[in-house]
């Protein structure tokens, strides 16, 4: 029996504000620097989404977009700012519905109130949009931060999502490179013995959480946490992250045959 204990460390790293055009490494350098850190070998990086988003220029003036009559329709009907629901329908795939405040979409592949968009950390009367390409802006960080610190190293672009009847926000990775983002746990036994089936580990997912009790959801200004000694696998590469269709979802799968049946039922009853 492997009686190691891993130990993990993890450092908030404060920046001055990022606006839209920094070099988000160079704000990196200079904040490790004064924090007296020095990256070492399998260290990950979490970077805020939201930063990644401003120093790539992708926010928007709420001035500048004239919404369209179906983003006129659905800012009524989720009590949205017109002018952020025409942002909602232009980056999303898909709109489900939604509650007050917020459209339910999917949005690159995942699940995502407004498609992501947000107004906090954001300028007045601005939001921020994801990042265009959260795999590729990780895989470009990782790089000229491996080559300037001669290590080999991981990055994860994270966001904050809610559970499913759950208050309160956990972490999700948006975009990953330099280590395996999910592990396939099938085939590993329990305490018991027992083989597991379907278990993934959502690795990635699971540091971003942490990592979220070190960035906050507010003015705390640490938009990346440094974490030493996570149990990863390293690869010299940028992995997709795994998702899985809607009708194979748990959630969505039985979200759709309700939907359907209950389309099934209006139908008839229109007949």
């Amino acid at each position: 029996m492997n009686s190691e204990i891993t130990s993990i460390q993890m450092f908030g790293i404060k920046t001055p504000i990022i606006r839209a055009g920094d070099d988000i490494m160079q704000v990196l350098e200079a904040s490790l620097k004064e924090a007296g850190l020095e990256p070492l070998e399998g260290d990950i990086f979490v970077l805020a989404e939201s930063a990644v988003a401003t120093a790539e220029k992708r926010i928007v003036e709420l001035a500048s977009i004239t919404p369209g009559e179906r983003a006129l329709i659905l800012g009524e009907k989720y009590e949205l700012d017109p002018r952020e629901m025409e942002l909602v329908l232009r980056e999303c795939d898909e709109i489900f519905g939604g509650v007050p405040g917020a459209a339910l979409t999917i949005t690159k592949g995942i699940l995502a109130p407004n498609a992501g968009i947000d107004a906090s950390n954001a300028p007045e009367g601005c939001v921020v949009l994801l990042p265009e390409d959260p795999r590729k802006s990780a895989d470009d960080l990782r790089k000229r931060l491996e080559q300037r610190h001669s290590c080999r190293l991981g990055v994860i672009i994270g966001d904050s999502r809610t559970q499913p009847l759950r208050l309160g926000c956990t972490g999700l990775a948006l975009g990953v490179s330099g280590f395996v983002p999910v592990e396939d746990a099938r085939g590993s036994s329990d305490i018991y013995g027992k083989p597991l089936h379907i278990t993934h580990k959502a690795v990635a997912d699971n540091l971003v959480s942490a990592a979220e009790l070190l960035m906050g959801e507010a003015g705390e200004r640490v938009p990346c946490v440094l974490i030493r000694g996570a149990p990863v696998k390293l690869v010299d590469e940028s992995p997709e992250m795994p998702t899985i269709s809607m009708e194979g979802c748990m959630y969505f799968g039985n979200i759709i045959k309700v939907q359907a049946g209950n389309s099934q039922t209006q139908d008839r009853d229109r007949s």
